[in-house]
């Protein structure tokens, strides 16, 4: 890989972990520590995804307009400086405020990041958004697991430890990619095949972003309806925990072994998203029966394959669909997408859980999982034959 693109991962993994120094305790700091209702605590969470869905069409703009390193940097400073002002003034309503502002700033960081990664690393096809999925899971592994353990001392700690980490990325990007950055081409006019292109790939990025987005509300109930529903069955809160240990361990040790299986059985990216879908619903339709430790676990296990296959290839599929001097937008409807599926995600699943009970629920998720699917499926169906022969050509040579 180009050694800018390593600077980007360091960074990316340095960001990840910052956040995750805080997300995993946003509620039980806003219920047990600032006394506030669980109804609150879910509005406030509601607002920082709110805040990332806006700063993720931000972001893209900016990288098309600005460049990669100018966006990354104002990302980067909106985080950190948000992130400071949590570390001094974390009572309420001061909490929610610099929450939502820390949720714009990640929200410009992240779609930057995964278009910065596709130019500095154009060749390498999907291997360089595998690797940025790489890093940011690195550092939800760490943040997750450094961040109660600060807490457990104080909470204060916590604040500033986000913050350095905020601060530590703003010093690796400015070091590392200052002379590298990526300013947006020239526009030009355009001739009607090229404008006639441009649409057909629009309504592609719609249909892809659409069932990516199905997928995620599919994927957050295992943190929300599936997490009670473990608990309803009386597995310990440290069995749960465990589940995601081993999401985290899959991610960063199967890696060699899952990349050779991809290469070998799913050489275009269309086909990675289509198998990967379609895993997503098997994993779900495990949970119809499982009632002990060891089935919820190898129900992990092949979601944990399923979302090493997908969350990597749709950004790729999408820098490959977008148009000269618009891969930033594109990038930013797609991590927006992503947030907004994790925003609603709980809504949809805590509504039918209560109104129609978990097994009608985990019908809707694999039926969710099959229409995004579906949607993988169909969504080159108008490109032009040109573009579709060129993105299988390209993920044939990685």
């Amino acid at each position: 890989m180009p050694r800018a693109l390593w600077w980007l991962l360091v960074g990316m993994a340095l960001n990840v972990t910052g956040g995750s120094f805080l997300w995993p305790l946003n509620t039980i700091y806003l219920h047990e520590q600032l006394d506030q209702p669980l109804a609150v605590a879910g509005a406030v969470l509601m607002l920082n995804s709110g805040g990332s869905v806006i700063g993720s069409l931000i972001g893209g703009v900016l990288f098309d307009r600005i460049g990669g390193f100018r966006a990354l940097l104002i990302g980067a400073c909106v985080t950190m400086a948000a992130s400071a002002g949590l570390s001094v003034w974390h009572g309420w309503p001061h909490y929610a405020v610099f929450l939502a502002l820390i949720g714009i700033g990640s929200g410009i960081v992240f779609p930057v990041a995964s278009a910065y990664a596709g130019a500095l690393w154009p060749e390498g096809g999907r291997r360089a958004f595998n690797a940025l999925y790489v890093a940011q899971n690195v550092g939800v592994a760490i943040g997750s697991a450094l961040g109660g353990l600060v807490a457990s001392y104080s909470f204060s700690f916590v604040f500033l430890a986000n913050s350095l980490l905020y601060a530590a990325f703003l010093l690796i990007v400015t070091i590392g990619l200052r002379r590298i950055p990526l300013l947006p081409p020239r526009a030009k006019r355009l001739t009607e095949a090229e404008n006639a292109s441009s649409r057909a790939g629009l309504g592609a990025l719609v249909l892809l972003c659409a069932g990516y987005g199905l997928c995620w509300i599919s994927y957050v109930q295992w943190s929300t309806t599936i997490a009670v529903y473990t608990r309803e069955l009386q597995l310990p809160v440290h069995q749960y925990s465990l589940l995601w240990t081993i999401n985290g361990a899959l991610i960063v040790l199967a890696q060699p072994v899952l990349a050779r299986v991809i290469r070998r059985f799913m050489p275009g990216m269309k086909r990675q998203t289509v198998i990967g879908f379609l895993i997503f619903a098997v994993s779900f339709a495990m949970l119809f029966g499982a009632d002990s430790l060891a089935e919820f676990a190898a129900s992990m296990v092949v979601l944990t394959i399923a979302e090493m296959i997908v969350w990597p290839a749709i950004p790729a599929v999408v820098n490959e669909l977008a148009p000269l001097g618009k891969a930033g937008l594109y990038q930013g409807i797609v991590n927006g997408t992503a947030t907004a599926g994790r925003m609603i995600g709980p809504v949809i699943g805590g509504w039918a859980a209560d109104s129609f009970g978990m097994k009608p629920l985990i019908g809707l998720l694999v039926g969710f999982a099959l229409l995004a699917a579906a949607a993988a499926l169909l969504y080159d169906r108008w490109l032009p034959k040109s573009a579709r022969e060129t993105e299988e050509k390209t993920a044939a040579t990685v």
